[in-house]
């Protein structure tokens, strides 16, 4: 048996073998293979109608793949009901009884399938400590916080012992503080319990913040599978770089050597990446490595160095990011440690540059494109 096989085989492994789900005439997802390892947390990351959260309700069983195979701790579900499934999802809509008590919200599923009542109060109480909820076992829903009726349909789903818990979104309905302290106990709770996860998010945050190993989705297929290092710093393709982060691109005709792109704002080169030569190119630079500072203050000039207007400063808590107006085509976002930024005011001549170190080239794609023109004409500043 190869290696690959066995893993499969681990309680709490899942495996997606060409699957492929339709809607009508829509494909959904496009016959996708995935191997998840057992007790790790994995995140299907993407924008809407992508096939992440379809890829999610097929391992649940709440659709079914029109081709393909899902198994999950080494035996096929495709043919299995949702309750069969040794899983259990948590959804947006935690979809608490209101008219029942914190414990019996957590007791239903085990009451649903007759288990003993001292085990039912023995693993109720188990689940409600593991989210830090049991002082609220005798109230009902609407006497608790947004994040404290997560926390409740955690328990509801960890109480059923699955090998595998699938989130679908689940703090999208929270406030921006409450999520990011329930990202960080989602993540020290998985690391205890030790099962796999499988987050679906739209949120490029969530998903670096907390997974083990993130898929990309584009199109119901996988763009790019790896670790949040991977993902940020090495994406394999221009619609990864512009997804994950933001991204400043320069479009240009590739050097003979492909290791440079002549743009419309001079020359843009790179250290560590290469494409074919005299081709249409996208040069990509993230904002946290571009340098700015006062043109007045500074001889820099040449290879990946651009000049031009402030239009815009924002404070962003522990960094400062500059919006600079390159020349009709081009917007630059700069972001500077706030303990290092300049002293800039909006209208003032400025220049930009950064390392060839830090840029990717990627043949020209739409993807670059579209997020160049969105930069523009939407730009995140106030």
């Amino acid at each position: 048996m190869s290696d690959t096989a066995s893993a499969s085989q681990e309680r709490g492994a899942v495996r997606l073998e060409n699957v492929t789900k339709r809607y009508g005439d829509q494909v959904a997802v496009d016959n996708l293979s995935l191997d998840i390892k057992a007790g790790e947390f994995l995140s299907l990351l993407g924008p809407s109608g992508c096939g992440k959260t379809t890829t999610l309700r097929m391992i649940a069983g709440f659709e079914q793949p029109e081709e393909g195979d899902i198994v999950v701790s080494g035996k096929s579900v495709v043919s299995l009901p949702p309750y069969r499934r040794d899983v259990n999802t948590v959804f947006q809509a935690y979809a608490l009884f209101p008219h029942l008590s914190i414990a019996q919200n957590v007791a239903y599923g085990l009451q649903q399938r007759k288990t003993p009542k001292a085990e039912i109060r023995e693993r109720v109480s188990a689940a409600l400590d593991m989210v830090q909820m049991r002082r609220y076992a005798d109230r009902k829903p609407t006497q608790l916080s947004g994040g404290q009726q997560q926390r409740i349909a955690l328990a509801r789903a960890l109480v059923n012992r699955p090998t595998v818990l699938l989130l679908d979104e689940p703090l999208g309905a929270l406030d921006r503080q409450l999520r990011e302290e329930m990202q960080v106990e989602l993540k020290l709770l998985q690391a205890h319990l030790g099962i796999t996860f499988v987050f679906v998010t739209h949120d490029q945050e969530e998903a670096l913040s907390m997974s083990d190993r993130i898929a990309i989705m584009r199109n119901g297929r996988i763009e790019q599978l790896g670790d949040a290092d991977s993902i940020y710093s090495a994406p394999s393709s221009a619609y990864v770089a512009a997804f994950v982060g933001q991204q400043n691109f320069f479009r240009g005709i590739s050097t003979p050597d492909g290791s440079a792109v002549e743009t419309p704002v001079g020359l843009i080169a790179s250290a560590t990446a290469q494409v074919a030569g005299g081709i249409e190119t996208d040069a990509a630079v993230r904002p946290e490595f571009v340098r700015i500072a006062a043109a007045t203050s500074t001889s820099t000039n040449g290879t990946n160095t651009v000049r031009g207007t402030l239009l815009a400063n924002a404070h962003l808590g522990s960094s400062r990011q500059f919006l600079v107006q390159v020349d009709e085509e081009h917007t630059l976002i700069v972001h500077s440690p706030a303990a290092d930024a300049p002293s800039l005011e909006l209208g003032d001549e400025v220049a930009c540059w950064w390392d060839p170190t830090h840029v990717l080239l990627f043949p020209a794609s739409a993807d670059s494109a579209n997020r160049s023109a969105s930069l523009q004409t939407a730009p995140t500043f106030s």
